[in-house]
C-alpha cells in the first residue's frame, strides 16, 4: 500500500477492509504487506464483518480463527441433501431400494396423513410393502469445505429427517448417517433404532435428528441413508413417509 494507507489508524483500515470480500481478503489481501496480512488474520476485521452482515454467535470468543471460520461457515450453511422433499421425483438420491411397489412421491397431506408444519414442504416420499431404501453421499470439499476446515476446527454437522405414518397403516422407519474418509472409511456413525408406528396413529410428523461433533480429523463425505416399510404387507404405498431430510455443517 502507498503511503496514504499506511497512515491510516488501524481502526479505520479495518474498516475499510470489511468492506471488501471475503475471499479476496484472504487470498489477496493478506499477501500485500505485513499488516494487512494481521488484520486479515486477527479477529476485529471478522468480527466487524460478522456485525455488519447480521451474523451473531452465543460465545462472546474473540479468538482469531475461530472468528474468521464462524463467518465462512456462516455464509456457506445450507441443505446439502439435494432433493430433500421429492421436488424432483428421486432425482439426486442413490443406491435406491425398491422393495414392494417401490418407492413413491405424492402431494402433502395425502391419503390418511397429516400436513406437514411447514408451508414450504409440498410432497413426501413413501415406501410399500418391503423395504425401500435410498441414499446420498454428499462431497464436502465439493461444497467448499476444505479439509483444514474439516480436521482442525471440526465443525458440528447436524443432521435432521422427518417421518410420519398414514393413520390407517402401520410401519417402520430408520435412519444411518455416516461420516467417511477420503477412502470412504466410517470414522463416526449415528443409526436410529428401527421405529415401530402402530396402526391407527395420528398420522403427524415427527422429525428425528443427530449432531456430530469432536468427530476427528479425515472427514471428507457424509453418506445419509433412510428408509422404511409398512407392517401390514398391503400391495400400493402404505410404508413410512419421509421428506425435508437435511445435513447441514454448523457455524
Amino acid at each position: 500500500p502507498g503511503s496514504g494507507m499506511e497512515s491510516l489508524p488501524e481502526a479505520v483500515l479495518i474498516r475499510i477492509l470489511a468492506s471488501l470480500p471475503a475471499v479476496d481478503l484472504v487470498l489477496v489481501c493478506r499477501l500485500v504487506c505485513c499488516q494487512w496480512k494481521n488484520l486479515v488474520d486477527g479477529a476485529a476485521l471478522w468480527i466487524l464483518k460478522c456485525q455488519q452482515e447480521g451474523l451473531t454467535r452465543a460465545e462472546s470468543e474473540e479468538d482469531a480463527e475461530n472468528w474468521q471460520n464462524f463467518y465462512f461457515l456462516s455464509k456457506k450453511r445450507k441443505n446439502l441433501i439435494k432433493n430433500p422433499c421429492g421436488e424432483e421425483d428421486l432425482e439426486h438420491w442413490g443406491e435406491v431400494e425398491n422393495g414392494g411397489d417401490g418407492w413413491k412421491i405424492e402431494e402433502l397431506p395425502g391419503d390418511f396423513g397429516s400436513e406437514f408444519p411447514s408451508e414450504e414442504v409440498h410432497k413426501y416420499f413413501v415406501t410399500s410393502f418391503e423395504w425401500c431404501r435410498k441414499a446420498q453421499v454428499i462431497d464436502l470439499r465439493a461444497e467448499g469445505y476444505w479439509e483444514e476446515l474439516m480436521d482442525t476446527t471440526q465443525p458440528k454437522i447436524m443432521v435432521r429427517d422427518w417421518y410420519a405414518g398414514r393413520r390407517d397403516a402401520g410401519c417402520l422407519y430408520e435412519l444411518c448417517v455416516r461420516l467417511l474418509s477420503e477412502n470412504e472409511d466410517v470414522l463416526a456413525e449415528y443409526k436410529s433404532e428401527t421405529v415401530t408406528i402402530p396402526q391407527d396413529n395420528d398420522g403427524s410428523w415427527t422429525e428425528i435428528s443427530h449432531t456430530f461433533s469432536s468427530y476427528g480429523p479425515g472427514v471428507r463425505f457424509v453418506r445419509f441413508e433412510h428408509g422404511g416399510q409398512d407392517t401390514l404387507f398391503w400391495k400400493g404405498w402404505y410404508g413410512v413417509c419421509v421428506t425435508n431430510s437435511s445435513v447441514t455443517v454448523e457455524p
